[in-house]
C-alpha cells in the first residue's frame, strides 16, 4: 500500500499525472513558440511534472536500495523545475531568466518524455518485440529515442528564440 492505495493504483495515478504533464507541457511548448504564456496551463504543466517525479520515487522497486538510472532523472527533473519555478514565478522572466526558464522547463519536459519512450518500449508487446530488453536496446529504440532528442533540440531552439512574452 501506497497513500493507501494497492501498488498498482498507485501506479496508475502516476501515470496519469505524468500523461497530463506530458499533454500540458506539449501545448504550453507549442505555445512558447508563438510567445504564449499560458499561465494556467504552465502550472499545470510545472505542478504535474513535479508530482511525477515525486510519485516516482515511491513507486516500490523504485525505493532507495540502489541508485537507478530513474532516480537520477528524478532528482536532474526536481533541479530543472525548480529552476523552471524560480525563473518564471520569483524573477518574472526578466532578463536572462526568460531563457533560463524555456531551457529547464523544456528539458524537464524531455525528460519526461524520454522516460515515455522507455516505458513504452517496455509495456506495448509490439514494441518490446523491436527493442527487447530492460533498459530497451537497439537500432529501433536509438532511433526513436533520437528522433526525440533532435525534435526537443529544435523545439528548445526554437522556444529559445521566439519565446518573448509581453
Amino acid at each position: 500500500m501506497i497513500l493507501g492505495m494497492s501498488v498498482a493504483t498507485f501506479v496508475m495515478v502516476h501515470v496519469v499525472i505524468s500523461l497530463i504533464a506530458i499533454v500540458a507541457g506539449l501545448i504550453v511548448m507549442f505555445g512558447m513558440l508563438g510567445s504564449n504564456r499560458m499561465p494556467g496551463l504552465t502550472a499545470i504543466f510545472l505542478l504535474f511534472t513535479i508530482l511525477t517525479s515525486a510519485t516516482g520515487f515511491v513507486i516500490p522497486p523504485l525505493l532507495f536500495e540502489k541508485m537507478l538510472p530513474s532516480h537520477l532523472f528524478g532528482i536532474l527533473s526536481f533541479i530543472l523545475l525548480t529552476i523552471a519555478c524560480i525563473a518564471l514565478y520569483g524573477m518574472k522572466l526578466a532578463g536572462a531568466w526568460r531563457w533560463i526558464y524555456v531551457v529547464t522547463a523544456l528539458a524537464s519536459l524531455y525528460l519526461n518524455v524520454f522516460v515515455l519512450v522507455v516505458q513504452s518500449f517496455l509495456k506495448i508487446p509490439a514494441l518490446t518485440a523491436l527493442a527487447p530488453g530492460n533498459p530497451p536496446a537497439g537500432p529501433v529504440f536509438g532511433v526513436a529515442q533520437g528522433i526525440m532528442l533532435v525534435f526537443f533540440a529544435v523545439m528548445i531552439i526554437g522556444a529559445w528564440r521566439r519565446f518573448r512574452p509581453a
